[in-house]
Parts: structure tokens; C-alpha cells; sequence
């Protein structure tokens, strides 16, 4: 299917490795001059290089959006070669502190790295997608939104911040040819995750081979009716199907890539 963006610029934050290393990479393929953003500056332009390897069309942005200072200077070299016209807010971070050791502050970190990098970049990006009179803007939310665990609780919150504002975004967008989307992937298999999975399986008695390891993973971490983790490449194909003309009657919309984890939502 010719998803018609050739042509078009995103801008997709926290693409230096993983998930949002996967989506620029299914962008650039469709033609899209993608914007890759980092904090680290090296492993920024190693996304870039892979793409440029491939014959894409690629820029570069480092900074952090968890500064007004550096969500600024981001979006300033974003737009200094045109509009973006597509904006993945996919940047974030995540630990693994629970309730009792979550300090305020820990909280107020979080909420800036994941809730507030996101709305910088749409309050830059957004009034020119008005001018224009297109754009999409989409959030990489997750199940942990709808269905918070005891443990994160910092992160959990973060994530629905994420959820609600979009939706909020898309009433606000109404009629302006711009929609707002969240695309909420379940555990996806990035570097990050395969390595933590090797780590914990003795402990789980999880068995000695991958084939095992997921298996057993996906029945008792992460329990789905897919029976395995996601794929960064899963998540690509859903936000570049939300980012493409095809979408256009789709805002204010959650499209879960997660495998069957979540099962209901009220």
C-alpha cells in the first residue's frame, strides 16, 4: 500500500535507539524526511547513518526536552528546514522504583521527561501544522495507562498524561486537517528489554534458550493471547499507518499494539 508521504517531514523525539529508532527508520522508507532527536549526540547520528544507508532523507536534532532550554533549541532545528509536519512524541523514561522510594521529586522528574518534552515540542511544532493546513501529532503511550501496575506508580501516571492529552489535543485540532493519536505498544523486545529478560530468567526459572526465556516471559511477566513480546517493527507500522493520509478519520484514538495484554477498558 503506498502510504502517500513522500515528501512529508516528522520529527520523531528519543529515536536514537529502540522504538523510536525503529519508527524514523519505517518513516524514512516511506519517503518521509525524518528529523531523528537524541539527547546523546553520537547515537544520534548513528540512527541517522543507518537511514542514510538505506537512501533515506534524514536530519538531525540532539537535545533535552525536559528543559524549556533544550525542547527549544530542538524544535528550533527541527523547523529551521520547514514544516514538520508528522511529531512522534515517543521520548521517555522509565526505572523500576516502586511506591515507597518515589519521592516527589522523582515524580516531578518524570512528569517533565515524559508528560512536559511532549507538550514543548507540540506547542513549537503545532501552530505551523495549523498554517498548513495537515499535520499529525502521536503519542507512544502504553497498557500501563489504563491498567497501572503497583510498582512505577510515577511512570504508570505519566503514561495516561500522555493518553488524556492526547485526546484533549484532538478537540482542540477539530477541523484544523491536523489529528492526534496514541499508539500504546505492550513489552516490545528493544535491546533494553532482551537484556533485562537475560538477567532475571535464572531467577525465574525461565530456561536456558531465548525460544524459552520469551516464551516464558509472555505467559508469566507479560501474559498476551500472542503468546510473545512485540516488536519494535509492530509499533513502526502503526504509527506510520496513523501518520499517513489513510488515517484521516482517526483522531482522539488509543491503537493498542499490544498483543492482546490489555483486555478491557472502561
Amino acid at each position: 500500500m503506498d502510504m502517500q508521504l513522500t515528501g512529508k517531514r516528522a520529527l520523531v523525539t528519543g529515536s536514537s535507539s529502540g522504538l523510536g529508532q525503529a519508527i524514523a527508520e519505517a518513516l524514512a522508507r516511506e519517503g518521509v524526511t525524518v528529523v531523528v532527536h537524541g539527547r546523546d549526540e553520537a547515537r544520534t547520528k548513528g540512527t541517522a547513518d543507518r537511514i542514510l544507508a538505506e537512501g533515506g532523507r534524514v536530519e538531525v536534532t540532539v537535545g533535552d526536552l525536559s528543559t524549556a532550554e533544550g525542547a527549544q533549541a530542538v524544535a528550533d532545528k527541527a523547523l529551521s528546514a520547514g514544516t514538520i509536519d508528522i511529531l512522534v512524541n515517543n521520548a521517555g523514561a522509565y526505572d523500576q522504583v516502586g511506591w515507597m522510594d518515589a519521592t516527589p521529586e522523582i515524580w516531578a522528574e518524570t512528569y517533565q521527561t515524559n508528560v512536559l518534552s511532549g507538550v514543548r515540542m507540540i506547542q513549537s511544532l503545532v501552530p505551523r501544522m495549523r498554517e498548513s493546513g495537515w499535520g499529525r501529532v502521536i503519542q507512544i503511550g502504553g497498557g500501563l495507562a489504563a491498567q497501572p501496575m503497583s510498582a512505577q506508580p510515577h511512570y504508570n501516571a505519566s503514561l495516561a498524561a500522555r493518553h488524556n492529552l492526547a485526546v484533549s489535543l484532538a478537540r482542540e485540532l477539530k477541523g484544523s486537517g491536523i489529528t492526534s493519536n496514541t499508539v500504546a505498544p505492550g513489552a516490545i523486545l528493544t535491546d533494553a528489554v532482551r537484556d533485562l529478560l537475560w538477567q532475571i530468567a535464572p531467577a525465574h526459572g525461565w530456561g536456558d534458550t531465548w525460544e524459552e526465556i520469551e516464551r516464558a516471559a509472555a505467559e508469566s511477566w507479560v501474559p498476551n493471547d500472542a503468546n510473545r513480546l512485540g516488536r519494535p517493527e509492530e509499533i513502526a507500522a502503526a504509527v506510520v499507518y496513523l501518520a499517513s493520509p489513510h488515517a484521516d478519520y482517526i483522531s482522539g484514538a488509543t491503537l493498542r499494539v499490544d498483543g492482546g495484554t490489555i483486555r478491557h477498558v472502561n
